[in-house]
Order: structure tokens, then C-alpha cells, then sequence
């Protein structure tokens, strides 16, 4: 399916109408649930690749006291560190009280961004190892995209796994071009080396529409095809290590798994084996 864009025009500059205003300067629809929108960066504004920030809209105007109050959410920060904007990935929820302002956003309008980082999903929450597995459902893609574009990511790690299970082909499009483009991205084939995309196994599947690879990642890996597939052993304390960001029984059932393979969580104050992303829930 190919995304719609909307690409940002050359404008005046405006005042900002919102606190914490940023500017959006590009927006694509993936499917009828998904998008991704790009917005202006504070230059003040510091991040790790893999963390998250509060964005949103002004609410509906309270009928008794006639004020508006903001409506935030926590998004990742799906591109990386280094990025002159700040991309996001997002569900459409039709009758969700952001989403479904969101969702009808367009270059130029305005959105609520706080200048606030934090988060798990970060090189800094976990020890070295060999590998590093990033598992994602649905929009939980949006922080392995940013570490995906982290040199970091490669200089710690001789490769990279990124699984990804969704419900439909359709909704795998974004990571899957994100993915791609590696290969293309003169600047981080520069920066972190030649060819550095080929230390990445992708590793997407579906549990609704028919695709390559069938299945909730949980349960290929319990049955050990995934490893099969990936010519990999399962994940030891002794080289791998791995992030989670997902639904709710996704997290859980996971974290169960890493804990029967021996790894232990990890956190920012106190790194470990594995981190879980638990802000927010795809």
C-alpha cells in the first residue's frame, strides 16, 4: 500500500498558537489505522534515541468554564538522536479522545510537544552483549525505528534483530521501508560504515491476513521456528540482550520467556539483560 504524503510548504513564520508548539511539516497516512507525521524540533531539546515525549492537541472547550485543557499522550520518538526533526508513528482510534484529532493533522498545523524525555527502551539500560532483539508489535515499532538509525546501536552490537507482529501485510509497511532505506542512507553508510544494515535480521510476521511468515512471535519462538528461521540459538545471558515495546500480554508474556531464559530486567539506575517499555501501550 502506498502511504499518502503531505508535504510541508513554505509558510511565514507564525506565532504559536499552543504551549509547547511545534510545527508539523509532514504527514503519512500508512493505512486506514496507522500514520506518521513529522514535526519541528526545539533546538533546545536533547534525547536518547529510544525514548518517548508527551505530544497532543487542545482538548474540546469545557461547556461550563469555557477553558481547554491539553490532551497528551506518551509517543516514542521514532527518529533518532542525531535528526533535525522529530517523527512519530501513531494509531488511528476513531472515537480516541487524541487520536482522533490527531489522525487529521496536515503540514503546517501546530501540536503540543513537552520538551521532557524519558524512558527505557535506551542503550544506557542495558550491559554489553553480543546481539540485541527488538521485539515490537503494531506501533511499538516507532523507538526501534529511532535505534535503528542510532550508530550506537552498531558500534555495541555485532547484530540486530527486530521482529515485528501485526495483524495485516498492510501495517508492516512502515518498518519494513524504514528498514530498506538503510541501505540507501548515504549519510549513516558514512557515518557508522558500509554497509552496517547488513548486521540487521528483520523479522516480521502476521496473525490475521496471510503473509511469508505466520504467527504471534511468542509462539514461534516457543516452538523454536523462529530461531530455525533466523539460524540464531535462543536468547542466553551471556550474549543477548533485548528490548520489548508492545501490548500489554505481549510485555508480559515476553518478560515471563527472557525470565526462563535466564535475563534479567533492566532499568536506567541498574542495566541488565532486557528492558520493557511501559509508559504506554500499543
Amino acid at each position: 500500500m502506498t502511504p499518502v504524503t503531505e508535504a510541508a510548504v513554505q509558510t511565514q513564520p507564525k506565532v504559536p498558537a499552543l504551549p509547547d508548539a511545534q510545527t508539523v511539516t509532514e504527514v503519512k497516512h500508512w493505512t486506514d489505522r496507522l500514520f506518521s507525521f513529522k514535526v519541528t524540533r526545539p533546538a533546545s531539546l536533547r534525547f536518547r534515541s529510544g525514548e518517548f515525549v508527551m505530544i497532543g492537541l487542545m482538548g474540546d472547550v469545557n461547556e461550563k468554564t469555557g477553558k481547554q485543557k491539553p490532551l497528551l499522550r506518551a509517543y516514542s520518538i521514532a527518529s533518532p538522536s542525531w535528526d533535525e526533526e522529530m517523527e512519530f508513528y501513531s494509531i488511528k482510534v476513531q472515537d480516541g479522545p487524541l487520536t482522533s484529532k490527531l489522525q487529521h493533522i496536515k503540514a503546517g498545523d501546530e501540536i503540543i510537544l513537552r520538551p521532557k524525555p524519558v524512558g527505557t527502551l535506551v542503550h544506557d539500560a542495558l550491559i554489553p552483549g553480543k546481539r540485541i532483539w527488538f521485539f515490537a508489535t503494531g506501533t511499538g515499532f516507532a523507538p526501534f525505528a529511532s535505534l535503528l538509525r542510532e550508530p550506537e546501536t552498531y558500534e555495541k552490537f555485532d547484530e540486530i534483530i527486530i521482529t515485528h507482529t501485526c495483524r495485516e501485510v498492510g501495517e508492516l509497511t512502515y518498518g519494513a521501508e524504514l528498514i530498506e532505506s538503510l541501505k540507501h542512507d548515504e549519510l549513516l553508510n558514512e557515518v557508522i560504515g558500509e554497509g552496517f544494515w547488513k548486521k540487521i535480521k528483520y523479522y516480521p510476521t502476521t496473525t490475521r491476513e496471510e503473509s511469508p511468515k505466520m504467527g504471534r512471535i511468542t509462539d514461534l519462538m516457543k516452538s523454536g521456528e523462529a530461531f530455525t528461521d533466523l539460524g540464531v540459538a535462543p536468547l542466553n545471558p551471556e550474549s543477548d540482550r533485548a528490548m520489548i515495546c508492545g501490548n500489554l500480554a505481549f510485555n508480559l508474556e515476553l518478560k515471563e520467556m527472557f525470565e526462563e531464559y535466564g535475563l534479567e530486567e533492566g532499568a536506567n539506575s541498574k542495566p541488565a539483560h532486557f528492558v520493557v517499555e511501559k509508559a504506554f501501550l500499543d
